[in-house]
């Protein structure tokens, strides 16, 4: 048997369902069926054959049936060019029909051999193979459009009239059935993407039990199934007891691989399914596929009493009712969804009048009408503490003793992240995560709305749901032994539904989604309001700083030329006096020399404070070690001098900063550490990091003479310093206020821990943490 394709393994039976199965007694292995291949069977229906074309339009492959059907058997045709089956002509036909803008699909009739008999070929590509899908035309054509359209027209008329999915469907399955002729045809819609099937609507032949109202679990139609109905309009099984035409030969030459018949209109058909049919007593079907927005939301299905081929024609026909059915589906649904919103509108008038610029106290403030919003049995928001910054849940609606702080925390943890003003919703939240399951049966279903896109949001919450249903077959034989051995009916037992149901919701609809989604807007205009009033106060702060910073570089400017003037005439006069002046006046110059240049370091000082607050940083993963070893190349001289040893940090560590930055901090602090050594032996100094939860915490520490506790804030302020000025190596009392500065740039703090004569450590991070307001 063929091994399955990466697709195809993604399709698992869910735990839920294996697990009902079992409860129902059910001794067959249903995952054989989800896990089967059905595209790559390598077998058609024997009403029509197949030929596979390479690139040079040589026949690849062959229906085993070719001789009955083409009259030349399939191992003559292997290896022949298609030109000598259908000549010339047909096959410019054939390609032709492909280069037609409708795409790689197309239906022709060609002459079998040229001047032969006609067919009616299906025309298409997979994975690169051109393939040829022919069947014998009928002798008298029963389909004609010009008879067919008028009817169709007054049938598209009536759907466009009805008013309800309900009546829409009941219509399309009385039209289908009369066109077509099988004995049963049913509108089988969906509950979500992967959920059980409800039949809504049905036109059934006389003496035959009518099935409007029952449901049928999902693995009935498994998921590699599903995906097929998304991709193809129709499906048709011609006998149920049809002998399979094998392909010759059984894989492609080019490939190792069978045809994908994915997009076949022979495609055989599953075992599995072919026994399904004989046990609901049904010997042919066709099943057009009802889409929303590409997804399958329901199937017209359609069972026969007896073997019936429909032509081309006829299948075409309904593949374009199921195309007309879809979009009617769609505009009822979207027009149900409106009402839903007009319904909803006066609540949410209320809340966009309540909502200020304070959203999580609107929303405190506002829970009933939430909850009027979209039926819950909770509204809850999470959002920052305004005292702590930390995110906490708040009950705005609901029992806040039902729905505990704790599973709500869990729930938070476990949701997915998607943008501000999206919503994301499960019926079954469990399905979602495993370890949601535990919160069931107080909370299954959620519906969010997220604020900001980094864990804020409003949840709509709902309870397990408990309900009965009528299912489509005996509740005592969920499986049957037929010809075959066990095979699958539809599975009626209340056990498997009680398991399938166990751990959700009643199911999130579109509406409700459209409701919250449009609060969300409103909720964005709100914002976005108040972010362009911020973004005014903005501007207007960056045209003071501006100012301010011209002011600053203008000052600087028009103070430090006086200070050239008044440093350049004190050396004047000391020059030109020559050794006429006392001792007094000469020291009264040199004091006047040296308070310019200090006045001049301290205006370049300010300065420098005053420019980092400007600019981008350039962030990037710097190596705290090779960064250290930078810095020792400035500051190293300093701390040789005074005896002090360097620790340097382990290797690999880095950190998020920008590298001139990183450099800047570190000389200070290591100069630091040189000015303020102990007295005694041995001197050191160590950089390095420590595990402080989510965010790194870096240090520099020293064992010198230490800072006093009711100073330690007193040495971060800019000029601030606790010796004489020209004691410890001098300096203005600008390094620690610079350090602090640079780490709260990068969104950091910094603080100290020392004590006088036990050394000073200096910590700082240099990325918010966790909760920061």
């Amino acid at each position: 048997m063929t091994s399955l394709s990466d697709d195809d393994a993604l399709f698992r039976l869910d735990e839920r369902d294996l697990a009902a199965e079992v409860a129902a007694g059910t001794a067959f292995d249903l995952s054989q069926c989800v896990n089967e291949p059905i595209h790559l069977l390598g077998g058609i229906q024997s009403y029509g054959t197949l030929v596979a074309l390479d690139s040079a339009d040589v026949i690849a492959v062959a229906g085993s049936n070719s001789a009955r059907v083409l009259g030349r058997p399939a191992a003559d045709l292997v290896g022949t060019p298609v030109a000598e089956l259908i000549g010339p002509d047909g096959l410019a036909a054939v390609h032709e029909t492909l280069r037609a803008p409708t795409g790689d699909r197309g239906l022709i009739g060609l002459n079998i051999p040229p001047g032969g008999p006609e067919f009616d070929a299906t025309v298409y590509r997979s994975d690169g193979v051109l393939v040829l899908e022919l069947e014998p035309a009928a002798v008298e054509r029963p389909f004609q459009f010009a008879r067919f359209y008028p009817r169709l027209r007054g049938t598209l008329t009536r759907l466009q009239n009805e008013r309800t999915v309900l009546a829409a469907c009941a219509a399309a399955v009385a039209e289908i059935r009369a066109l077509t002729g099988y004995d049963r045809v049913v509108t089988y819609r969906f509950e979500g993407r992967d959920g059980p099937g409800e039949v809504i609507a049905e036109s059934v032949a006389d003496g035959l039990d009518p099935w409007q109202g029952l449901w049928f679990p999902a693995t009935d139609i498994p998921p590699q199934a599903r995906r097929l109905y998304e991709r193809n309009w129709i499906r048709v099984i011609q006998d149920v007891d049809d002998d399979t035409a094998v392909l010759v030969p059984p894989l492609l030459s080019d490939t190792g691989a069978p045809l994908d018949l994915s997009d076949s209109t022979l495609r055989t058909v599953s075992g599995f399914h072919l026994e399904y049919l004989r046990n609901i007593a049904v010997r042919s079907s066709m099943s057009v596929s009802l889409l929303r927005d590409g997804e399958l939301w329901g199937l017209i299905a359609c069972h026969g009493l007896q073997p019936r081929t429909l032509s081309p024609e006829v299948r075409t026909a309904c593949e374009f009712f199921g195309v007309m059915l879809s979009l009617q589906l769609a505009a009822l649904q979207d027009a149900e969804t409106s009402r839903a919103r007009q319904t909803a509108r006066k609540a949410l008038a209320q809340l966009v009048t309540a909502l200020d610029t304070d959203i999580a106290q609107s929303v405190r403030d506002n829970g009933a009408l939430l909850a009027q919003l979209v039926p819950a049995d909770a509204v809850v928001l999470r959002a920052a503490d305004l005292t702590t910054g930390e995110l906490t849940t708040t009950i705005a609606h609901g029992d806040a003793a039902e729905f505990d702080t704790v599973a709500l925390d869990t729930l938070w943890r476990l949701l997915p992240q998607f943008p501000a003003g999206q919503v994301w919703s499960s019926g079954c939240l469990g399905d979602h995560d495993p370890e949601l399951t535990a919160l069931s049966p107080a909370l299954s279903g959620a519906l969010v709305l997220a604020l900001d896109g980094a864990g804020t949001g409003i949840a709509w919450l709902r309870r397990e749901r408990r309900a009965a249903r009528t299912w489509a077959a005996d509740p005592a034989q969920p499986v049957r032994l037929g010809p075959r051995g066990e095979r699958l009916t539809p599975r009626g037992s209340s056990a498997v539904y009680q398991a399938v149901v166990r751990g959700c919701s009643v199911p999130w609809t579109a509406p409700d989604e459209a409701v919250v989604q449009e609060f969300g807007h409103a909720i964005t205009t709100v914002v976005l309001r108040h972010t362009a009033r911020l973004a005014a106060l903005n501007s207007e702060l960056r045209r003071a700083n501006h100012d301010l910073d011209t002011f600053a570089h203008a000052a600087a400017h028009e103070l430090k030329e006086p200070l050239r003037g008044i440093s350049n005439s004190a050396t004047f006069i000391g020059e030109d006096a020559g050794d006429s002046l006392d001792p007094t006046t000469v020291r009264r110059l040199g004091t006047i020399r040296a308070l310019a240049v200090r006045m001049d370091e301290l205006i370049n000082s300010l300065l420098h404070f005053a420019q980092l607050g400007q600019g981008e940083l350039r962030r990037e993963r710097v190596e705290l070690r090779a960064a250290t070893e930078r810095a020792l190349q400035i500051a190293g001289a300093r701390l040789e001098e005074q005896g002090v040893a360097v620790t340097l940090p382990e290797p690999g560590v880095t950190v998020p900063a920008d590298p001139d930055r990183l450099q800047e901090i570190l000389i200070n602090l290591l100069v630091n550490a040189a000015k303020y050594a102990g007295d005694e032996l041995p001197r050191t100094v160590e950089v390095g990091v420590r595990a402080d939860g989510p965010v790194a915490v870096y240090f520099v520490r020293d064992n010198g003479i230490g800072i006093p506790e009711a100073d330690q804030k007193e040495v971060l302020r800019l000029f601030r310093r606790l010796h004489p000025r020209e004691s410890r190596g001098g300096g203005h009392g600008a390094g620690l206020a610079i350090v602090d500065r640079i780490v709260e740039r990068h969104g950091g703090r910094l603080w100290l821990e020392s004590a006088p004569g036990a050394g000073t450590t200096v910590f700082f991070t240099l990325e918010a943490e966790p909760g920061a307001g």
